[in-house]
């Protein structure tokens, strides 16, 4: 049986970094595909092609055949997603042989995972909105102030994210309990 001293030392922040910051990228890319692509519908991932930096060919999301062609490419970046999340999983799961519960409610688990959240704020916003212009937050005369606030929010997220898993106590999630 672990001691108590045993219980509280492990690697433990730094085993459950990788899980957490990919499991946060995956859960932090549907949260921007579920609440900005499909409910509020501000953007798709190719609505601003019209006045991008590569030169794809602009589809309106304002036309059958324009949205169908978005739609598509939010369900290649929601594969994306859904595919970082189980990445997340299983290297959690690789890592973690015992006391899954512990883990599952630890403060260094879930700042890993805003932080994940945050960086995929920070290079979503920098390589989809500021260098490839493919779209931005909320298309318009305010955009680049949308795009702003979401680079905003993403490094406000890293930065709780980091703070909180700092303020969580290191459990070796290979100690059995």
């Amino acid at each position: 049986m672990a001691t108590t001293s045993e219980m509280r030392a492990g690697p433990a922040p730094r085993s459950l970094r990788l899980p957490g910051i990919v499991l946060g990228v995956g859960l932090g890319g549907f949260v921007d595909g579920i609440l900005l692509h499909q409910l509020l519908q501000w953007h798709h991932m190719l609505t601003s092609t019209n006045t991008d930096r590569i030169g794809v060919k602009y589809y309106s999301p304002h036309t059958v055949s324009g949205l169908r062609m978005n739609t598509v490419w939010d369900g290649i970046f929601h594969t994306v997603c859904w595919l970082a999340v189980l990445i997340g999983l299983a290297v959690l799961y690789s890592r973690v042989t015992h006391d899954r519960r512990r883990v599952w409610t630890s403060r260094v688990l879930w700042g890993w995972v805003l932080a994940g959240w945050g960086l995929f704020n920070l290079v979503e916003g920098v390589l989809d909105h500021q260098i490839l212009g493919i779209h931005h937050v909320h298309g318009g005369p305010y955009q680049v102030w949308w795009d702003i606030g979401f680079l905003v929010l993403g490094a406000l997220l890293w930065l709780g994210g980091w703070a909180l898993q700092r303020s969580g106590r290191s459990v070796d999630p290979a100690l059995s309990l």
